[in-house]
Parts: C-alpha cells; structure tokens; sequence
C-alpha cells in the first residue's frame, strides 16, 4: 500500500474513532441530564407539594382562628383587660352625642297608632341639642367579679337630665360556660336592645323598639347564662326582672317580669357568620302602666293606665360578609328582627273624671324592620332601613281605645331610612340620616346629623 492511501486509512479511523467517542460523550451527557432533570424535578414537586400542604395548613388555622374570634365576640361580657398600674383602677369612658334634627311636623304631635307610647317615647329634640351621651366606668373587681355603671345625660326641652341606665355586677370565674349578671342592665331580647344607643347603625331606635319598650328595655334584676362547649356559637340564658320600668311598668318588689332567650351563631367559611335569637318577655299582674296616649298637655293631661297581663315574642337574624375575614376594610351586615306582643287586662284613663273611664282591653301589636349596612371603604358606609307595624286592639269603649292611642286608625305605621356615616377612626363618627316617617297618617321628612365621639377606654362590641 502506498504512502497516500495509508494516510488516508489511518486519518479515517481516526475521524471515525472521534465521531464514536464523541457520540458517547454526547449520550452521556444526555443521560446526565436527564437524570438531573429528573432528580430536580422531583425536588421541585416535593418543594410545591410542601408550599401546598403550609398553605392548606395556615388557612385551616386562620380559619379557626376567625371562628373562634367571634366565638369571643359574641361571647363578649365586657370583661375588661386590666394590667399593671391599672389593675386596680376603673377604666373610664366618655361617650359624646349631639347634633342637628329637622322635622317637617311638630315633634310633640308625634304618635304611633295603635301603640300607647311609654318612656317618653318620641322624636326627640328639633335644631341644634346633646343627645344621648353617656359615663361609663367599669373594671374588674377582683378575680371573681367584674363591676359597671353607666349615666346617660340626654338634652329634654332644654334641660340636661341626668339617668342611672346600668350598675351592675358579673361573675368572671364560674367555669363551665356559666355567667351570672346582676343589678341594673340591658335585657337580651331580641338583637338590638343589648347594645348601646352609640353603636346603633342609625340615629334613631327601630319604630317597633319605640312602640313596645321606648326605645329600649332596661330593668332591675339578675341575669344567668350558659355558652355551650360547641364549635357552632349556642347561648340560653334568662332575666328576672323587678318589672318597675316599662313596660312592665307597676310592680316593686318580688319577680314582676322574666324573659327567656338563646342565640345560635356560626361561620360559614371565613368571610361568612350568622347569628339566630329566638326570646320571650312576659309581664304578668302588671299594675298601673302609665303611657302617653295622645295628650301632650302635661301633668294633668288625661294618661291611659294598663293592668294585666303581657307577653312578647321576638325573632332575630344577623348576617355578616367580609372579605377575608377582615371587617375593617369592607363590610356588609343584614340585620332583621320581629315582636309581637299580647296582652289581657283593663285600661284606665288617669285624670278623666270620678269614676275614670276605663275600658277592657285585648291588645295585637306586632312589628318588625330590616336593614343592611355596607361599608364600601375603611371610613364610609351606608346604609337602609325599612319599618313596618301593625296592631289589633280590641276593648268594651272604642272611644277610650282611641284617646289611649290604641285605635290604629286603620293605618300601619311604616317608615324608610337611608343614612351615611364617615369613620375616621373607631373612636368618632359623623353620620347624615334621612327618614321618610309614615308613622300616622301626614308623612313626615326628617333629617338627622349626627356625631359621636368615644373618649378614653371603651371595650369591645358584641356581633
């Protein structure tokens, strides 16, 4: 073979020995990497699988935290958190309200037909005045009790007037769900009547409130309650009452008026609760209940007198949404509640003469409102509200029935409400409401602005 052609062969084994390993270099290579990626991806996925399982977990206990915030929160028995060199100190609260109200009629002709109002039940003063403000003082007195008092000053034709509207004792360590409130308190019937005039969502009290309690049911007495050990919110609990205020309105000594009462509440997910109460009030031998009628003409103004027999029955139901879980930001709340109330007995009419005119008396008053409250930013919400009431009463004299107040005239009371309330921040609140008023029968535009101011400390509020 010559010189030439063996180059030739040697330079072609060569090229091809090179292609060969440079074929297997690749390969393995390739192998390589696809066991990298192999290893890697199954890195990646155990990585994402653990990223799932945190994220799984700390909903799961966000979750139960939301739950078992409200849980508190509906629970909440104003025990306040004390430490330090407050431990032994009242924490002290100032609640400011005042204002402006315009009225198309005369306030003082107000009236609710087929409703006998009590405590002063009314509009409430027109122009420039202070409204409902208050003093409240609590703390916890030792490790057992928890004490406060509350004084309300409200603005009355000029005249401040000065009222004692709770003082009252609670137990703190009882255990086992038990609570056991006495003295002077807000009753628990129905939704609203347990919470301040401060941290209602509109100016004024549902027109079914004022035509059954004035506004508000309050009165001398103990109160026991148990919370059930259940993951869905259960509350029963009753009152015994001394029945001296409306609307028992008569009896002084022993146990002259009871209620009966349970709230069911949960959570439906985290944006999502719900609160149902179901309650009774019963009055029975009630003497002497004065209420206003439709005299205004002062002390020797001819007032109906109610003794007998009452009763009230109330449904409630609260709905709540926030995204989140954070009501601080947004929120919507749906609130709705209805009474109906009975009564047997006889009505009198004080300062009408000797004998009194009086009348036997068989009374139907039913009512109910419903209202939504949207806070669309962290400082401003609106709100809705719609009243409707209606009565049947019957008695012996329609025409004392009728200067009592409680002929209904063939009309049922109803009222529309649309208000805006501006929350710099939890502590203050200006708030613009107007109310289309059809209570009786010349309808009635008011327009309300309102402030209230919370100076110092103040607890938690319930759901």
């Amino acid at each position: 073979m010559g010189k030439p052609l063996l180059m030739a062969a040697i330079t072609a084994t060569l090229f091809n020995s090179t292609l060969t390993l440079a074929d297997s270099e690749t390969e393995a290579m390739k192998q390589q990497l696809e066991a990298l990626k192999k290893e890697y991806g199954q890195a990646i996925k155990a990585l994402e699988d653990r990223l799932l399982k945190a994220e799984q977990s700390a909903q799961q206990a966000n979750e139960k935290t939301q739950k078992l915030a409200v849980k508190v929160e509906q629970s909440n028995t104003s025990k306040p958190v004390v430490s330090g060199k407050n431990s032994f100190n009242p924490a002290i609260s100032l609640i400011l309200d005042g204002g402006f109200a315009s009225f198309d009629n005369n306030p003082e002709d107000y009236e609710i037909p087929g409703f006998a109002l009590g405590n002063e039940a009314g509009l409430g003063e027109k122009g420039f005045s202070v409204g409902h403000s208050e003093l409240v003082m609590s703390a916890n007195i030792d490790d057992k009790f928890f004490g406060k008092i509350t004084l309300a000053f409200d603005d009355h034709e000029g005249e401040i007037e000065t009222e004692l509207e709770e003082a009252f004792i609670q137990t703190l360590a009882l255990g086992n769900g038990l609570n056991i409130k006495a003295g002077r308190f807000l009753s628990e019937i129905g939704y609203l009547n347990q919470q301040h005039a401060h941290t209602w969502d509109f100016a004024d009290a549902p027109l079914i409130y004022r035509g059954l309690f004035g506004d508000q049911l309050i009165d001398d007495g103990v109160q026991m309650t148990w919370l059930a050990p259940t993951e869905l919110f259960l509350q029963v609990g009753t009152e015994l009452f001394s029945g001296s205020r409306y609307p028992a309105g008569g009896r002084t000594n022993g146990i002259g008026a009871w209620t009966a009462f349970a709230h069911v509440g949960g959570d439906i997910g985290i944006e999502h609760s719900w609160q149902l109460g179901l309650s009774h009030w019963e009055a029975n031998d009630v003497e002497g209940r004065e209420s206003g009628g439709h005299d205004h003409g002062g002390e020797d103004a001819e007032t109906p007198s109610f003794s007998g027999d009452s009763e009230i029955n109330a449904l409630s139901l609260v709905y709540k949404w926030a995204p989140n879980g954070n009501p601080k930001n947004q929120q919507l709340k749906f609130q709705f509640e209805y009474f109906d109330r009975d009564e047997d007995g006889q009505i009198v009419m004080l300062n009408s003469g000797t004998p009194p005119e009086m009348t036997s008396y068989d009374g139907d008053q039913k009512g109910w409102y419903a209202q939504t409250v949207y806070k669309f930013k962290p400082q401003w919400q609106i709100g809705l509200r719609y009243d409707l009431l209606d009565s049947n009463n019957r008695g012996s004299d329609a025409d004392v029935l009728t200067e009592a107040g409680l002929n209904n005239e063939n009309h049922d009371p109803e009222r529309y409400s649309a208000s805006i309330d501006w929350l710099p921040s939890e502590f203050s609140r200006l708030r613009l409401q107007y109310n289309q008023d059809k209570s009786y029968g010349e309808t009635d535009h008011q327009i309300f602005l309102q402030y209230t101011m919370s100076l110092g400390s103040h607890g938690a509020h319930q759901f």
